[in-house]
C-alpha cells in the first residue's frame, strides 16, 4: 500500500490541476477556434460554415487599423524597453551606493496594474489638466503637448505608458545577467588594457544572448495581449486609432455581439503568439537535449 501510495498520490494529487487547465484553457482555445468557423452573432452557432469570419475580419478596416497599432506599438515598446532597461542595469552593475534605492524605484512601475498605469498617465498627459496645462501654466502659453487626442500620435502614448511600466523589470533581467558574467574574464580584459565600454560591447552583451531572447519572448507576448492599458488611457480612441487586437476582440463580443469576429480575431492572436514562442521553446528544448 505504500509502494502505491508513493507511485499514485503525485499524479492524484496533480490531476485536478491537469483536468481544470485541459478543460478550461485547451477546451476553451478548441472551442474559439470553432465558433471562428461558424457564423455566430450575438449566440453561438455551431454549424462550420468555413473561412467565412476570417475573409469578414481581414476586409475589415478596423482590423487593419489594429494590426498596424500592434506592429508599431510592439516594435516601439520591445526596442524602447530593452534598450532602457540595458542603459539601467549597466548603471546599476556600476556598484553605486544608491543602487538599492534607484533599484526599487526602477521596479516600482511593475508592481502596478496596467489599469492604475493608464489612468495615472492618461491624467498626466491631458491636455487639460496634465502636462500641458503645468507648462503652460509656467508662462509658455505656446506649449502644446495634445498626442493623447490626436489620432496620429495617441498609439505613442499607449508606448510611453507601457515602457514605462515595463523597463524595470527588463532591467531586472539584464542586472542579473550581468552579474551572472564570470568576472575573471571581465579582469583579464581589464588587465589587457581593454576600454570598459569594449569590455561591455564585444564579452558582456554578447553573452547575455539568452536573456535577450527571454526578456524579447516576455515583452511581445505583453504587447501582444494588450488591453487594459487601452482601455485606462484611450478606450481604443480616439474613434479606433489605438485599437489593438485584443481591443478589437473585445468589442466585437462585448459590444458588437458578434462573437464569430472575435472568435476569429483571437485565433489570429494566439496564432501571432505561436509564430514567437514555440520556436523559442523549440530551441530551449534542443540545446537541452544536445
Amino acid at each position: 500500500m505504500t509502494l502505491w501510495l508513493e507511485r499514485h498520490v503525485p499524479k492524484l494529487v496533480l490531476a485536478p490541476t491537469f483536468i481544470a487547465i485541459l478543460l478550461f484553457v485547451y477546451g476553451f482555445i478548441a472551442w474559439t477556434g470553432w465558433i471562428s468557423l461558424t457564423k455566430s452573432r450575438l449566440m453561438p452557432k455551431y454549424d462550420i460554415e468555413g473561412f467565412g469570419q476570417y475573409e469578414r475580419l481581414f476586409a475589415a478596416p478596423r482590423w487593419d487599423v489594429a494590426m498596424n497599432n500592434l506592429y508599431i506599438f510592439g516594435a516601439l515598446f520591445i526596442v524602447i524597453s530593452m534598450v532602457l532597461g540595458l542603459l539601467l542595469a549597466i548603471l546599476l552593475d556600476q556598484k553605486i551606493r544608491t543602487e538599492g534605492v534607484l533599484r526599487t524605484i526602477y521596479l516600482y512601475p511593475m508592481a502596478l496594474s496596467m489599469i492604475v498605469t493608464g489612468t495615472a498617465w492618461k491624467w498626466i498627459l491631458n491636455p487639460g489638466l496634465g502636462l500641458e496645462k503645468v507648462v503652460q501654466g509656467w508662462g509658455f502659453e505656446n506649449f502644446t503637448f495634445d498626442w493623447l487626442v490626436n489620432p496620429d500620435y495617441a498609439i505613442y502614448t499607449i508606448v510611453i505608458a507601457a515602457v514605462w511600466q515595463a523597463s524595470g523589470f527588463v532591467m531586472a533581467l539584464f542586472l542579473a545577467g550581468l552579474r551572472s558574467v564570470d568576472t575573471e574574464i571581465i579582469k583579464a580584459a581589464q588587465v589587457d588594457g581593454i576600454p570598459t565600454t569594449r569590455i561591455y560591447t564585444a564579452i558582456i552583451i554578447p553573452s547575455m544572448a539568452p536573456i535577450f531572447l527571454s526578456a524579447f519572448i516576455v515583452l511581445s507576448h505583453l504587447a501582444i495581449k494588450s488591453f487594459d492599458l487601452v482601455i485606462a488611457m484611450t478606450n481604443g480612441g480616439p474613434g479606433y486609432a489605438t485599437d489593438l487586437p485584443a481591443t478589437y476582440m473585445y468589442a466585437m463580443a462585448f459590444s458588437r455581439g458578434d462573437l464569430g469576429q472575435a472568435a476569429s480575431s483571437a485565433m489570429i492572436m494566439m496564432l501571432v503568439v505561436f509564430t514567437i514562442v514555440v520556436p523559442y521553446l523549440y530551441s530551449e528544448l534542443r540545446t537541452r537535449n544536445d
